[in-house]
Parts: C-alpha cells; structure tokens; sequence
C-alpha cells in the first residue's frame, strides 16, 4: 500500500508548488517523476504512481502552476516555457536532491514528455518515458474533421478565451482543468509552423534536446488522432544523444481497451500497458544487492 504525503516546492522564480509523493512500503530503489499533460490534473496519475510503489519506486505527481486550484489560471502568468523551465526544473532538483544516489527517471505525458526534452534538469534523469508526445502541427492530424476541431480550438476559441478571459476555460469545456493564457498562444503558435517548435528560432528546441544523454522510451497509440507516428517520430529524431526506443500500441494490446491521448493513464491498462512501462524502468532502476 503506497504512503502518499504532500510536498512543497519552491521554483527558482519564487512560485510555489505542491506535489504529492507516493513513496512503498519497503526500500526506494529509486524516483519516478511524473509531469502531466496540458490541463490534466495531477490526480489523474495517483493510480499508475501507486503501481510504480509496488515495485519499489517513489513517485512524483503534481500540477503545473495555475492548474488547479479553481482560478488558479486566470492569475497566474505561464507559458509551456514557464512550465519547462522552472515547474519541471524544480521537481527533477527537489526529488534527486531528496533521494541521492538512486536512480531519478520521468514519465511524460503529452506535453510532460515534451517538457523532459526542453528542460535543462533533465540532464539529471537517468531514463525517461515519454507517452504521446507528438509534434503537434495540425498537418499531421489525417482526419478533416478532427483537424477543424482542433483547429477551432486552438486558432479561435483558444485564443480569444486568452485575450478577453485571461485563461483558457478547458473545465467549462469539459476537456480538463484551467490553464494560463500564454499556454494556449504558444500552442496556438506553434500547430502552425512545419516542424512545430523546432521552427521557433526563439526556442532553441534543437539545442534542448541535444543536451540529453538516456535512455528513452517513447510510446505511440494507434488509436490517438492527434499524434500519428509520424508525429512522434519527429519528436524522437531530436533526440539525438538519446538511445531512442520507438513502441506503437493499439487497444488490441490492452484487451481491446481504448487508449486515444489521454487513456493511456487509466487503470485499466494497468495489466497490459502499465506493466510494459514498469518493467522498462525496473530495467533501469535495478534492484541493488
């Protein structure tokens, strides 16, 4: 049975964050970190990081500022640089500093595992794991349909909701919770460009992403609209100090269970696809004598 405690972490911008940590019964062999996809509470990874405690793993959940508590958003100033740079930063610090000499890893889901390659603490990872990380251009998205949906979203609602509301609404819209305007104008921005941020000079995503030398595992789902593998593999050729290994799943590898993009979190995957990631970092996190 995991131990959950409440944690504060301070960024080196002064902001505030809190985390939970899921710690086992028995000996830590080492930490997985946890960053969440854009609007996704961190409540929606308790059960896959009460799984990592059974194999002996502390864990990491929390929210990236302004999301949660109701708000939040509308007062806090934060783009997905903000996010990167100082929320992800301090979470990696706080967790190797609290557990040195063992092994810290991350999981990231969508922008999560974006945020693992953009951030400079990741540096400190031993592995990663990176779920439905895409390059999110809308020209990868096939279907027509899904692709005017998003694009309403993202070029029109979104961006109007930045400049009149001061956040985007995504809980009066059903898809997750609050997020900071300048979230949104930067995603609104990037869908545009070819090879999404990599084509902003600004950023310097090609730069970032060379600094990481691990092993990464970076999954694909068959059945998400948004990231086609192509998608993905744009995300993973960047990664060019990495040892890159590339898994496509499809519900046929869940029991027939859907996944889509934000799925892949859901316990009843834990089984089939939970597993497949816990042995991979069991893998590089071994058990010391």
């Amino acid at each position: 049975m995991a131990r959950t405690t409440p944690h504060p972490i301070h960024c080196a911008d002064g902001c505030e964050l809190r985390a939970t940590l899921h710690t086992p019964e028995g000996p830590v062999r080492g930490v997985v970190l946890v960053h969440p996809a854009t609007a996704m509470p961190e409540q929606m990874y308790f059960a896959f990081a009460s799984r990592l405690t059974d194999e002996g793993f502390a864990a990491v959940t929390y929210n990236y500022r302004g999301v949660q508590p109701a708000g939040a958003a509308r007062r806090t100033h934060a783009g997905f640089l903000t996010w990167a740079d100082q929320d992800v930063d301090a979470v990696t610090r706080w967790a190797a500093d609290r557990y040195p000499g063992l092994p810290v890893m991350a999981v990231g889901h969508s922008f999560g595992g974006h945020a693992i390659a953009l951030s400079e603490s990741s540096q400190r990872l031993t592995a990663a794991v990176m779920v439905a990380s895409q390059a999110g251009s809308l020209r990868f998205i096939r279907h027509w349909r899904e692709r005017l949906l998003v694009t309403l979203y993202l070029k029109l609602i979104g961006p109007l909701c930045a400049r009149f509301l001061g956040y985007m609404p995504y809980a009066r819209l059903g898809l997750g919770e609050d997020v900071p305007a300048q979230t949104i104008l930067d995603w609104s921005r990037w869908t545009s460009l070819p090879r999404f941020y990599f084509d902003d000079p600004q950023l310097d995503a090609v730069g970032r992403f060379g600094r990481l030398r691990m092993p990464v595992l970076a999954i694909g789902l068959d059945d998400d609209p948004w990231a086609p593998p192509e998608a993905i593999d744009l995300v993973c050729e960047h990664l060019t100090g990495c040892t890159v290994e590339r898994r496509q799943w499809s519900p046929k590898d869940s029991a027939g269970q859907g996944i889509a993009h934000l799925g892949f979190f859901r316990e009843h995957h834990a089984a089939t696809l939970w597993l497949q990631v816990v042995d991979w970092l069991s893998r590089h996190a071994p058990v010391r004598a």
